[in-house]
């Protein structure tokens, strides 16, 4: 019997590893299957070889992508290509709705019967409500996850299913060696510092970053990061003369957010892998001018930070375009430093139980469920 095939693309550091998780459910669902694509190291720590490096998609926000254009248009072509040529039985995407749906929808006019299954819904509760309608022209299923997203697509006609988050899936445990690892005294306060998975929004937040832990008295600062930008944030720590220890580590970066009294993160999947262990945090974010000009007008959502949707209060500071300054962000810090924040900490845990399976079923044993069922 021939091997079914499933390609799957990831386009960024958080579609990476869901794209792991779901690699693990669907081989141990069936072992025999081949599975293709496009993803980074997470997916590549499982056996996987990567069509191209997927940092060539990690790009963010229209200014930042326009210098990159035509190599996007050249590696969407090339994805196109590789999946026509190969005629998988599910092709797979994972959020990266910028390149992925320009891949889905060629590829659905080259192979009409394929069946395409999009992992992780385009925020069309925050800006363009009439992406809705349109993903069903070229996908089969969508994986949500978050519990209040399906309502938005299946009065569309589009098969939608709630699986959950797999950052729930992990067992994590807090790690009392770290300080011992990295010798850092125990009487040294410390604070996490996340910058962001992206070139560009590392350019754009380490510095301020950096100031802010300066302004923060005898702290040591760790910065868990993907090995390819270590040397860069290392560097850029180094400059401003802080304590510092970078981590680019799964086990490391966890380990670090329990070890820390508060975080300073870019906004993103990040502040949900704090919401896991109650870490106390803080959001600044901050794009170009054009980009955030252009997202005024288009975006609607009160809040920026997954933690905050999810609750749908603010819980988290959020400290985004101009009032995300050395000095807004130095305050905020400073406040969860002297307070623990047990109330934030009581509600981080809300927001991770929302992210559950209501089924009580692994997200990503339940989001290979439905993309085998395709088969």
């Amino acid at each position: 019997m021939t091997q079914k095939l499933i390609y799957l693309i990831a386009g960024e550091a958080s579609g990476d590893f869901l794209g792991a998780q779901l690699m693990k459910a669907l081989w141990k669902n069936d072992p025999n299957l081949r599975i293709k694509g496009v993803g980074g190291d997470y997916m590549t720590s499982q056996n996987f070889e990567s069509l191209f490096p997927m940092q060539d998609l990690s790009l963010m926000g229209i200014a930042e992508i326009l210098p990159h254009l035509p190599r996007l248009l050249k590696r969407i072509q090339e994805t196109v290509n590789d999946i026509v040529a190969k005629k998988p039985d599910v092709l797979v995407t994972i959020d990266s709705p910028g390149f992925c749906h320009r891949v889905s929808r060629e590829v659905k006019k080259k192979l009409p019967s394929i069946k395409i299954v999009h992992y992780v819904a385009p925020s069309v509760w925050a800006w363009r409500p009439g992406r809705a309608k349109k993903l069903g022209q070229w996908v089969d299923h969508l994986l949500t996850l978050f519990p209040f997203e399906p309502a938005y697509f299946l009065p569309h006609g589009l098969e939608t299913t709630f699986v959950g988050h797999p950052l729930v899936e992990q067992d994590i445990r807090p790690d009392l060696t770290f300080r011992t690892r990295h010798n850092i005294p125990d009487t040294m306060p410390m604070v996490t510092l996340l910058a962001g998975s992206r070139k560009g929004e590392i350019e754009h937040l380490l510095p301020i970053f950096c100031q802010v832990a300066q302004n923060l008295p005898g702290v040591h600062v760790v910065t868990p990061t993907l090995p390819i930008f270590a040397d860069q944030v290392g560097q850029a720590l180094t400059k401003a003369n802080l304590s510092h220890t970078v981590t680019t580590t799964p086990a490391d970066k966890y380990a670090a957010f329990y070890a820390s009294q508060a975080a300073l993160a870019a906004s993103g999947t990040v502040s949900l892998e704090l919401a896991l262990t109650g870490l106390p945090m803080v959001i600044g974010y901050k794009v170009s001018p054009v980009t955030y000009f252009l997202a005024k007008y288009l975006v609607n959502i009160k809040h920026v930070c997954l933690v905050n949707i999810l609750l749908n209060k603010g819980l988290v500071p959020e400290y985004l375009q101009d009032a995300c300054t050395v000095e807004n962000l130095t305050t905020a810090m400073s406040v969860l430093l002297t307070d623990q924040s047990q109330q934030q900490k009581h509600d981080l845990k809300q927001a991770v139980n929302l992210l559950k399976s209501p089924e009580g079923i692994d997200p990503s044993q339940k989001a290979a469920e439905v993309i085998l069922s395709l088969l």
